[in-house]
């Protein structure tokens, strides 16, 4: 039972997540960290995206069924019942939202509700079945959890916050799409209209450039703003140039399969690096 439970948390989405919490709170406290705050945010953080995760597989369970990447997520729900694991979300998601606004800040536990429902009602229940927008759109969620952090320490969403959005609103769609080119047929077959199901893989290439190309301005003014040092300015720039030129060749090769795996890897150890770089090479107060 509990490892059903976990399974439904995706630990590693989750892990993920979290990670960016814990990036947002250490750029804005600038090395003065308080270890318990940091804590208590991460500690709250982890049951609103772990509620999100779980509601969101819940609600997909029929059409997860239908797809090679996620049809084991049924036998997790129907071991558990599914009345069972959707009131086991909410419970996380209502104990994260407390954690946050007693422990932390109410400004940090709207914005863990915003992410929360920005996953759930926008994505999960609306775009997603409806329209190519979701990856889009869906990407406000996924771009919260540094904010949460960031917020955590400040108090108040300023050009830090609203930067750190920028970089994991930015990422999302061409990483995304990298994996939903690879796998069309199974979105196709599950009735989910992503953007190469729609519009198809050439058009999807296309639109993924300008994501990668508005990164570097982003991680720039990253560096332009004394959030973080000249390593993170040019490990971040150097990776988002061959992110770009790899994402450009897209246009011409053959071989799609071979580029869309090797630009999905690209981009997943670009942010894994940038986030740690970024860590490592916050600037002090």
């Amino acid at each position: 039972m509990l490892k059903d439970m976990i399974a439904l948390t995706k630990p590693g989405l989750l892990r993920l997540n979290v990670f960016a919490v814990a990036v947002g709170f250490w750029v804005a406290s600038k090395w003065d960290i308080s270890w318990l705050s940091l804590f208590m945010v991460v500690i709250g953080s982890t049951l609103v995206i772990a509620s999100a995760c779980v509601i969101n597989n819940y609600w997909d369970r029929e059409l997860d069924q239908k797809m090679e990447r996620t049809k084991k997520r049924i036998e997790y729900i129907n071991h558990l019942r599914p009345a069972f694991v959707l009131w086991y979300g909410i419970v996380l998601g209502v104990a994260g939202f407390i954690v946050l606004y007693i422990m932390v800040n109410p400004l940090s536990a709207w914005l863990g509700l915003g992410g929360w429902f920005a996953y759930i009602a926008i994505y999960t229940i609306w775009l997603k079945r409806s329209s190519t927008w979701s990856t889009s759109l869906g990407g406000i969620a996924g771009a919260m959890p540094p904010v949460i952090g960031y917020c955590a320490v400040t108090n108040q969403i300023d050009i830090g916050a609203w930067l750190l959005f920028a970089l994991l609103f930015l990422w999302q769609p061409p990483h995304f799409w990298s994996l939903g080119i690879r796998r069309v047929e199974e979105y196709r077959a599950a009735g989910f209209p992503l953007l190469p199901v729609v519009k198809g893989v050439k058009r999807t290439k296309l639109q993924m450039i300008p994501y990668v190309l508005l990164l570097l301005p982003s991680v720039f003014l990253l560096y332009y703003y004394n959030y973080v040092g000249l390593v993170f300015l040019i490990v971040a720039l150097g990776g988002g140039l061959l992110w770009l030129i790899h994402t450009l060749s897209g246009i011409r090769t053959k071989d799609t399969e071979k580029w869309a795996k090797i630009n999905f890897l690209i981009s997943v150890n670009y942010l894994m690096v940038v986030f740690i770089v970024m860590v490592a090479n916050t600037t002090w107060s």
